[in-house]
């Protein structure tokens, strides 16, 4: 309904005879009032925590009041202003983590791929290095599964210049692929390494997903520790 308000509002600026009717039933207007929106923030997108650190402390845009930091995932930050009138919030600024794209969990790949992918997009750790050792030793030959667990394997490596053995392959192996932004320490979790005739080499995740909210606490307290003078400015994930 118009508010009285606006309505005076209209007949002072002489509109009356244009948008307002009287009638028996009472004054009608033939124009719909609608509520201007609030205008919206243009939201900063960075790729790193240092820079969303820095625009917290600089309070680059004078933001008033209390503002909200949000974990929303391993790679993912958001500041959000306060709620508004219409209790809403706005996303002042997003950072986004840069991951490697050559990460391939649950299907076999070539050794050579694995051994690359390892190299590249893994943090060094006594596992990786065992892998690799151990994928560069492979030779052409058929894998032979061992045992009823379906998860011991055995295959035929160089032991030497002109010998071959068999070896177990390792499992579960801990590794810290790199899946969080760079100033976080990146979560270790389980995988099953797999192998067969090509050769061929997988790693399957084996944690259930825990390394995400290990590296979500990591974030949250990080940020807390790097803001901790800044108390208009809260955390949460």
């Amino acid at each position: 309904m118009i508010s009285r308000d606006s309505l005076e509002f209209l007949m002072e600026k002489g509109y009356e005879e244009e948008v307002l009717v009287e009638t028996e039933k009472g004054l009608f207007s033939k124009t719909r009032l609608e509520r201007v929106q609030l205008p919206q923030i243009e939201t900063l997108t960075v790729s790193n925590l240092t820079s969303l650190i820095d625009y917290c402390k600089n309070n680059i845009d004078d933001f008033k009041g209390d503002l909200l930091i949000q974990v929303v995932s391993p790679k993912e930050v958001k500041l959000l202003t306060p709620l508004d009138v219409d209790r809403n919030r706005q996303e002042i600024i997003r950072a986004v983590a840069i991951l490697p794209n050559n990460v391939h969990y649950d299907s076999f790949i070539d050794t050579e791929r694995f051994n690359i992918m390892l190299q590249s997009a893994f943090v060094n750790n006594k596992d990786k290095e065992l892998l690799l050792k151990f994928t560069g030793l492979i030779r052409d030959e058929a894998v032979k599964d061992t045992g009823d667990d379906g998860v011991s394997q055995k295959v035929t490596i160089k032991t030497g210049v002109a010998s071959v053995g068999e070896a177990q392959v390792p499992n579960p192996v801990s590794l810290a692929p790199y899946r969080t932004f760079p100033e976080i320490e990146q979560p270790e979790s389980k995988f099953i390494f797999r192998m067969k005739s090509g050769p061929v080499a997988a790693i399957y995740q084996a944690d259930g997903g825990a390394w995400r909210n290990e590296a979500m606490r990591s974030i949250k307290e990080y940020l807390e520790k790097e803001l901790k003078d800044l108390d208009f400015i809260k955390v949460i994930s």
